[in-house]
């Protein structure tokens, strides 16, 4: 079945030199040896991020959950391979898993602009994500869709950490990355709009009171589309894995499916506050799925599992009616079996570091 609500997927990686396993500074080399995206045209590509340490693989517009896994999988395989060649690997992780020297801003003046606004913040912010894009017929109905996603987003979160270290080494958090964006303006669990008019006057406000380097800056966990009627939801850690995507895709896209439904229906969003939103994040960020959470439809704690439950009923019949159900069943099977992505990395870093590497980094292959 198509309904039209189409999805693709930012994938941001880091560069790593093998010998010391710190971060390197050649995004440039390897993005120029990668080349062209094979669906450009559809809106793939490879990009540059805010550090010379990081590259992104953007998957072209899709409809189907297959056709999305066939953009992942080879984004990150001919990624992999360009870094390859340039003596590099690529690691699937939201933040570095051993700190090296300071990194450099990517070059251009919007960079150095957001290096100028930020300062400290922003010195060694060097962590990745994996941003789903799903397609809505226009930004007042986005706008609409984003009042009912607040609820989710933490869960989605927990599933996806895959951040355990910071500078220090063990940071004790399952996405360090999420504590370090929280420490910027507009981040977090986004407000409530009542249009698309108050959304924009939102964002001019906060760029004019100059906490935001510009209107595409806001790290609010779910946003409009800077350029297309897309609801953009970032909040999940760099997937380990293609599967680890998939999972955080078909979940994004069934809540904005359902989301719609409810719009339909006249049934109006949960409305948790500010500060329970902010408990909820920090519940996830710490904990990933190994401890408590916070659901923000009760506004009581809960087992990270049973708000996963949760989510899973209440985007059930989304996924069934696109024939994705028995896939993503799978796929949370597959993170309560062998844990979250900072589980994983903590048990290989039982070993030593090299394992860790082992476990992130991506295989270049026939792309």
């Amino acid at each position: 079945m198509d309904d039209g609500i189409t999805v693709g997927v930012e994938e941001e990686f880091l560069l790593l030199h093998p010998a010391t396993r710190e971060p390197a500074t050649r995004a440039g080399e390897v993005l120029h040896r990668a080349g062209r995206h094979r669906w450009a045209d559809a809106g793939g590509g490879f990009h540059r991020e805010l550090f010379q340490t990081q590259v992104e693989a953007a998957t072209g517009v899709c409809g189907t959950l297959a056709e999305l896994r066939t953009q992942i999988e080879y984004g990150r395989a001919h990624l992999a391979e360009a870094a390859n060649a340039c003596g590099l690997a690529l690691l699937a992780t939201g933040t570095p898993v051993v700190a090296g020297p300071p990194p450099e801003l990517t070059p251009g003046d919007r960079f150095a602009h957001i290096g100028r606004v930020y300062a400290g913040v922003v010195a060694d912010y060097q962590s990745c994500g994996c941003h789903v894009h799903v397609g809505v017929a226009d930004r007042e109905t986005a706008v609409a869709v984003l009042n009912h996603l607040r609820p989710w987003l933490p869960v989605l979160l927990a599933l996806s950490v895959n951040s355990p270290y910071g500078a220090a080494g063990d940071s004790g958090y399952a996405s360090w990355r999420m504590v370090q964006q929280s420490r910027f303006p507009g981040s977090g669990v986004q407000p409530v709009f009542a249009s698309a008019a108050g959304y924009d006057e939102t964002v001019e406000r906060l760029v004019d009171c100059g906490v935001l380097a510009d209107a595409s800056m806001s790290f609010w966990l779910a946003r409009l589309g800077s350029k297309l009627p897309t609801i953009e939801i970032r909040v999940a850690d760099a997937a380990a894995t293609a599967d680890d995507a998939i999972l955080q895709a078909a979940l994004s896209r069934a809540l904005v499916r359902t989301a719609l439904h409810d719009l339909g229906a006249g049934r109006p969003p949960a409305r948790p506050d500010a500060q329970l939103c902010a408990a909820a994040v920090w519940n996830a960020a710490r904990y990933g799925m190994d401890g408590p959470g916070v659901d923000l439809t009760t506004g009581r704690p809960a087992p990270a599992w049973q708000l996963v439950e949760n989510l899973l009923g209440h985007v059930g019949p989304a996924l069934a009616e696109r024939d994705d159900l028995a896939e993503v069943k799978e796929l949370l099977e597959r993170v309560r079996n062998e844990g979250d992505g900072a589980g994983r990395q903590r048990r290989a870093a039982r070993e030593g570091e090299a394992p860790v590497v082992r476990l992130l980094t991506i295989d270049g292959g026939t792309s």
